[in-house]
């Protein structure tokens, strides 16, 4: 796996910064010199899935949000009868983002940041992560121990039957299919990115224990089509086999 990623990855972007692994260990990695695993990475398009997402999730767990009740239950002006639902399987749009960011606010009494540090990134470790004025700062180290813990069977802050719910069709037969702020890919993969151009993106696959990071470089590849040879190398069968990485950061 690694050669056949370091060989694309070479060629289409040798900035791209990544990594591969399971709930117990990183396959393979690109981190950043000279700070490593732990490098100051700006990934703003991230922020829905490490801070939105997970934030509601623990609100649903608590009883605070039921997705399926109409937002103007909460406080929150919106077209009458829209619920969190409706929004997280559409929420490609800066609109159902700001709506759910402001429920998530109002519903967790502090700014998404402020929340999603308390809730989430503290708990797992995730020291290296802010989020101030829409921007987004993490690390590859960072994004390694979320992903883990996405797969990791029980325990941590991020609920598992939320991950379990989220990584679903929850449109029915509507198109494009698409889970809760997640939406699949082919082979049991699912995958949270901007829906076109170069930036970064997460993939997971808990039926197969294994996840992916890419944060592009200077891509001369259109990003739609780095991100698909790079999943399909990510999860390639000998994927699985892979040794650990020394140095990976642990949970």
């Amino acid at each position: 796996m690694t050669p056949q990623i370091e060989a694309l990855l070479r060629t289409a972007d040798p900035d791209a910064v990544w990594a591969v692994g399971s709930a117990d260990r990183v396959h393979a990695a690109r981190p950043v010199p000279p700070g490593g695993w732990d490098s100051p990475l700006q990934a703003d398009a991230l922020a829905p899935a490490l801070a939105l997402w997970p934030v509601l999730g623990t609100l649903v767990a608590e009883g605070e949000l039921a997705l399926h009740t109409p937002l103007t239950a909460y406080g929150e002006p919106s077209p009458s009868g829209v619920t969190a639902h409706q929004l997280l399987t559409r929420a490609d749009g800066p609109a159902a983002l700001a709506a759910l960011t402001r429920l998530a606010e109002r519903l967790g009494g502090a700014p998404l940041g402020d929340c999603a540090r308390d809730r989430i990134w503290q708990p797992l470790g995730m020291t290296g992560t802010r989020l101030a004025g829409g921007v987004l700062r993490t690390t590859l180290a960072d994004l390694a121990r979320f992903l883990r813990h996405l797969l990791a069977p029980a325990g941590g802050p991020v609920p598992p039957a939320w991950t379990a719910e989220s990584l679903r069709i929850r449109t029915g037969e509507l198109t494009p299919a698409r889970g809760l702020l997640w939406h699949p890919a082919p082979a049991g993969v699912w995958a949270h990115h901007a829906p076109s151009g170069p930036g970064p993106a997460l993939w997971i696959a808990p039926r197969h224990d294994r996840w992916a990071v890419l944060l592009p470089g200077s891509a001369p590849t259109p990003g739609s089509r780095l991100r698909t040879a790079f999943r399909e190398a990510a999860f390639a069968r000998e994927a699985a086999t892979a040794p650990a990485v020394a140095g990976a950061p642990l949970l």
